[in-house]
């Protein structure tokens, strides 16, 4: 008797199944489970039997009494079984029987976990899709393995970790209940197939009670993975008898269901299983395929269909196409197949007419279409709308046996050349906010795609145009156009911004930066490319990967902060510059051409400690304080994975030589040895002190660290035994190995370095001659000079035959250096920890080649490429890497090479003061342009402040108060009579008087003539600095702020005399008064971040607002109820819904420009509007801003002033 699963029976019992787990689910554990957002196996398993044809129990049963099925199933001592075969054999259908099978008679407590790899989708074809599907079966039937899930993130680029980590954690539950778990078709995981072969040798070694099953094709590769474990292996081939026997059953199935559909007769239904079952030879695919193309046979036809079709696939598959290649549609059909099998993913009808020439009336007709795919034989299938290959084996035959039928010049290539040029055809059809997203600042994570779509044709071509382009002949791309007006070349001059904007909605940009390397590379080494198009993707090379950040997060960004944050002579901001948006008036001014920085990396969320790039220079690991590490893929930028362990800060990263183990050493004393594939900590050494560094070396059989209390430790790697203790004095020693590893060379925490012998184990040379502690000391790759850099500002070159000093090398800045060899010898690389430079010296000359201005205020650490073409910095929060082998003069754009620290607006916003520890200048903010110099500076200027026409700036310096001439640029005053700093300064309304307030010393306020520079009045305040005033708009009245408790202070200013003393603010003193235009308003802003409104009418305190990241505060000269910020403007006193708790400070709704409170984005109401790249950030809140104009000082010296039309800007975000 043969027993079949008929559909509906399957269907109702996964739906019984699903109802049975979700009632020991609760809404918690269904939310964890949403956030694998995986695929559920069950239901590709119900889809894959039907494409099949359903199961037929008979054909697969002989496989549960087999010896090593048996053995797997019932043995303590067989953890895996593999069952491999070549395509065609029914795997997958033997995979579905056991796992029904075991469903039936498995205990109820038992695990079935399952997952269908498919070449064909992408969400089933790679090891990342398998973990989610894995751990989603696991968590619906055992909702305790859930807790495992919680607060888990397993999106980006860090996914398969964070998965990875989950699985092993469900797998070493001790509560974990007898499992097993199978996956089918390993060949046709087609991503990070190595991983999850590694994943399951190492569980399936130390998981007894985890049974694992899997299967595959004879692949050498997959055998060779596998060896490291003991597996049983089930060759189907090996099985030919039972197989057929298998086959022979599938067959009766499948032509009792053509009989019953085409009224079989008993004769012809024998005679048909007959000739089937007779030339099957154990393949259940050609059985399916044949049984395909009877079902759309008319009966009296079906005898001499049969004896159409040849034995074996292969066969089959050459009959098949001879079939199409006879028809009418036979250039067409082989055009299509043609295309599906040179394509790199699945396909749908839309993407299809985008990659190929399709006649106008199957273009414009998507029923044609649909019909012309199904005349391609059994090649194809169409599910929804994705055409997809009918079995892997058909694409090997097109591309293989039929390679001379189907492609075009009997070449793959020349469809790959199609299609990349088809493609794009396509791009161009894109256009500028594609989605209609009209904000400039639209997050990606907010983005939904619209119905319908309009990139649902460009979607394969945006992201695998160049893959196409790349698999051309040499012959082709010597007779393609590669001049500046080719195909390429136009696309680079009309769609590039478009193209950027559609891989970040696809999210796919990281491709987009790898598609952009390697058509650098093809143009490189193409002999026809026109030197200009080479230039001109060299340019877009530098624009992706220098706002990557941006426009992956932002897509509009492209259009606004991408071109202009570009240099001027940037070849993709001059082709683009009309795509600057129409509201931006004034632009800041940039360098002429690009900076050495190819990219910065942003992610951590603490300075950045260590960086260290793996010795085939495809890792750069980061090391940082917020205690962890990132290891990041330096071509593209894109971070594969953040290893998370250490409870307190981590000092430094280093890769064994292998680059598989990572070292990490960090301040919770300890060193932890990381599996660079896995993420998984593999071992811990404990120490007494906190950890400063820990390096391999270079044979990776020793490992080196370093506490703080200086002594040095040597460990065996492999072991993790300490071998030896090396005593040093004082903290952060630095030390290095010689490169065939017998020698440590080692800074003991004075002006000496020491010579260890790591195979003796004995020190044997002190050298001396520094006149300052030694900070960092180095070999070079060749181990012939070593390296060392002191605290008394010079380099040593020592030959390490001799241990002489060679050369010695002076620099002028910095200190705690830190000095590097590149791995060809040929530089010396020093970077102070402290300014954030970075030097190039060539070790032959002592000649400095190079200076790389970091502008971070700290460089942690810096290392080479194998290569060394790139160069890698850690500094604050980022990673910075550099191009090494490029000399660039430094580029003048009108800096003081200073920190600005302070910016100020005129009144009426057409003029910026801004200060440095060097100078203070003038600008025009209409133009952007530098105005005056007033006066270079050696101390500290405190205090900038317009007089209320614009026409005066005051500052105080060095115990004088300056006047200056705003037109001129001429000090027209000066005010002497503080015998202590000036710490506050506030003119009049009418800018004849000027009010100064002096600090602890003295702690007076002056009232000045501005005009003659006498001393009209002393208010005295007790002795208490004057941190703050401000005149009212009559000038009657002065306020003084100082310490919180002391609060603030109401003057007559006819009379001297003391009219109020407001108390209000909690910590800190008070660092900004405002009066209102009409001075009703009265605005204090103090150190503990807090704005207080006051009625100067009853001088009672009307509301207090949280004035976070606010550093200066002041009215709008015409609105009375405007309040300007370094963060947007806020209408006052706020109109709030629901009144805050008291105390509780109301949270600003901010109006017109202003900068968000990490610094990373100017603002308009609160809205993101212009993302800043890093170098252009304000240093600490080095900002002013007014209604239509912002204004920020960075670190290097630069300020840049960006002024808007606040009306244009309104209208594009209306949609006019």
């Amino acid at each position: 008797m043969i027993l079949f699963n008929i559909e509906e029976d399957v269907q109702e019992l996964v739906r019984i199944s699903r109802r049975a787990e979700q009632r020991s689910l609760n809404a918690d554990d269904q939310h964890w489970l949403k956030t694998l957002n995986a695929t559920d196996p069950s239901l590709d398993k119900v889809r894959i039997e039907e494409a099949k044809g359903w199961l037929v129990r008979d054909s697969y049963s002989w496989v549960l009494d087999h010896v090593d099925f048996q053995t797997w199933k019932d043995s303590k001592d067989a953890q895996l079984l593999w069952i491999k075969g070549e395509p065609g054999k029914g795997k997958t259908m033997l995979l579905c029987g056991i796992i029904d099978e075991l469903s039936r008679t498995a205990m109820h407590d038992t695990n079935i976990a399952y997952f269908f790899c498919q070449a064909d989708r992408s969400y089933l074809d790679n090891a990342t899709a398998v973990l989610r599907g894995l751990i989603n079966m696991l968590g619906r039937q055992q909702p305790s393995l859930i807790t495992h899930i919680r607060d888990g993130f397993f999106e980006g680029e860090n996914a398969w970790y964070a998965l990875l980590r989950a699985f092993t954690n469900i797998l070493e539950d001790q509560h974990l209940q007898s499992t097993y778990i199978i996956i089918d078709a390993l060949d046709e995981c087609k991503t990070d197939l190595s991983r999850l072969l590694h994943v399951i040798v190492e569980k399936s070694s130390v998981c007894p009670h985890v049974k694992w099953l899997v299967s595959s094709r004879n692949w050498p590769d997959i055998e060779r993975d596998l060896r490291g474990t003991a597996q049983l292996q089930l060759r189907l081939e090996l099985n030919a008898s039972t197989l057929s026997s298998a086959v022979e059953i599938f067959v009766q199935h499948r032509v009792k269901a053509l009989a019953d559909k085409h009224d079989y007769g008993p004769d012809m239904q024998n005679d048909v299983q007959h000739y089937l079952v007779s030339r099957a030879s154990g393949t259940f695919l050609w059985v399916a395929l044949i049984c395909d193309q009877l079902t759309k046979t008319r009966k009296w036809n079906v005898m001499k269909r049969l004896e159409y079709f040849p034995p074996g696939l292969n066969e089959l598959y050459k009959r098949m196409l001879n079939q199409i290649s006879r028809s009418d549609d036979a250039e067409i059909c082989k055009s299509i197949l043609g295309v599906v099998a040179s394509v790199y993913r699945p396909i749908t009808l839309d993407e299809l007419a985008s990659c190929m020439d399709l006649p106008e009336e199957v273009r414009e007709d998507e029923g044609t279409l649909v019909e012309v795919i199904e005349l391609c034989g059994s090649f194809l299938t169409l599910r929804g709308r994705t055409i997809t290959l009918v079995h892997q084996s058909a694409k090997d035959f097109l591309i293989g046996d039929a390679v001379d039928e189907i492609f075009p010049d009997k070449q793959q290539e020349s469809v790959h050349s199609s299609i990349c040029f088809k493609s794009l055809q396509v791009i161009q059809t894109l256009r500028r906010d594609i989605y209609g997203l009209v904000a400039p600042g639209y997050a990606i994570d907010r983005v939904r795609q619209p119905d319908p779509d309009p990139l649902v044709a460009a979607r394969y071509a945006c992201v695998y145009w160049v893959d196409h382009l790349a698999k051309c002949s040499p012959r082709q791309l010597a007779q393609m156009n590669f001049q500046d007006n080719g195909p390429i070349g136009m696309f680079f001059c009309q769609d590039y911004l478009h193209w950027l904007e559609a891989l970040s909605l696809l999210g796919s940009l990281t491709q987009g930066v790898a598609s952009i390397l390697k058509l650098e590379n093809l143009l490189k080494a193409t002999a026809t490319a026109n030197p200009e198009l080479v230039s001109r993707v060299q340019d877009a090379k530098r624009f992706i990967l220098y706002h990557k950040i941006a426009i992956e997060n932002h897509p509009l960004q492209v259009y606004s902060s991408g071109l202009i944050f570009s240099p001027v002579q940037s070849i993709t901001r001059c082709r683009f510059q009309t795509q600057v948006p129409d509201w931006v008036v004034v632009k800041p001014k940039m360098e002429e051409s690009w900076s050495l920085c190819l990219q910065t990396l942003e992610g951590h969320s603490d300075d950045v400690t260590s960086v260290v790039f793996s010795h085939d220079s495809k890792l750069l690991a980061s090391s940082s304080e917020d205690r962890t590490m990132k290891l990041w893929d330096p071509s593209t930028g894109k971070c594969l994975q953040t290893l998370e362990g250490h409870k307190d800060g981590v000092n430094s990263a280093a890769f064994s030589h292998d680059s598989k183990i990572l070292a990490s050493s960090s301040e919770d004393r300890t060193i932890k040895l990381w599996d660079t594939s896995s993420g998984n900590c593999l071992q811990t050494l404990h120490h007494k002190s906190r950890v400063f560094s820990a390096r391999f070396s270079h044979d990776s059989k020793l490992l080196v660290s370093v506490v703080f209390t200086g002594e040095l430790s040597l460990w065996d790697a492999r072991s993790g035994h300490c071998l030896e203790v090396l005593c040093g004095r004082g903290c952060h020693n630095s030390f290095t190995f010689s490169h065939d590893s017998k020698l440590l060379a080692y800074a003991s925490g004075s002006t000496t370095l020491n010579i260890f012998d790591t195979v003796e184990m004995r020190s044997f040379n002190i050298l001396e001659g520094h006149g300052g502690r030694v900070h960092s000391v180095a070999f070079s790759h060749d181990s012939k000079l070593l390296a060392s850099a002191a605290g008394d500002h010079t380099i040593k070159i020592w030959d390490t035959s001799t241990f002489k000093c060679l050369q010695t090398l002076e620099y002028f800045s910095g200190y705690k250096p830190h000095v590097i060899f590149s791995y060809d010898s040929k530089l010396l690389l020093l970077a102070s920890n402290v300014l954030g430079a970075i030097s190039i010296w060539d070790p032959a000359t002592g000649q400095c080649l190079q200076t790389l201005d970091d502008h971070s205020g700290r460089t942690g650490s810096i290392c080479f490429s194998t290569d060394s073409a790139l160069l890698a910095s850690g500094s604050k929060h980022t990673v910075r890497i550099w191009d090494s082998g490029t000399r660039q003069s430094s580029q003048n754009l009108e800096t003081d090479d200073a920190t600005v620290y302070t910016l100020v607006f005129s009144p009426d916003a057409m003029m910026l003061a801004s200060r440095t520890s060097g100078s203070v200048k003038l600008w025009d903010t209409n133009s952007g342009q530098w105005l005056h110099t007033l006066g270079m500076t050696n101390g500290s200027v405190n205090i900038l402040v317009f007089s209320r026409d614009s026409k005066l700036l005051a500052y105080y310096f060095q115990n004088t108060i300056n006047l200056w001439d705003t037109s001129s640029g001429e000090c027209r005053t000066t005010l002497d009579g503080h015998f202590s700093d000036v710490v506050s300064i506030a003119f009049s309304h009418d800018s004849g008087i000027l009010a100064s307030g002096s600090d602890y010393e003295e702690g007076k306020i002056k009232l000045w003539d501005t005009g003659t520079g006498r001393c009209l009045q002393t208010l005295e305040d007790r002795g208490f600095p004057v941190t703050s005033v401000a005149f009212s708009h009559d000038s009657k009245l002065l306020v003084s702020g100082s310490f919180f408790h002391i609060g603030l202070i109401v003057w007559d200013t006819s009379s001297g005399k003391r009219l109020q003393t407001l108390k209000g603010h909690r910590l800190g003193c008070i660092e900004s008064l405002a009066f209102s235009s009409d001075s009703k308003l009265l605005a204090s802003y103090a150190a503990d971040h807090s704005i207080s409104l006051w009625d100067t009418d009853t001088w009672q305190c009307l509301q207090v607002l949280d004035g976070q990241g606010i550093s200066s505060i002041h009215f709008d000269i015409s609105d009375p109820c405007l309040l300007l910020t370094n963060r947007g403007s806020i209408r006052v006193p706020l109109v709030v819904e629901n009144e805050s708790p008291q105390g509780v400070p109301v949270v600003p709704q901010f109006q017109a420009l202003g900068v968000s409170l990490d610094g990373s984005w100017i603002k308009w109401c609160s809205e993101n509007l212009l993302w800043l790249p890093p170098e252009y950030r304000p240093y600490v809140v080095t900002v002013a801003a007014s209604q239509s104009a912002i204004a920020i000082g960075c670190r290097s010296g630069l300020v840049f002033i960006l002024r808007i039309d606040a009306q244009k800007l309104l209208q594009y975000l209306a949609g006019d």
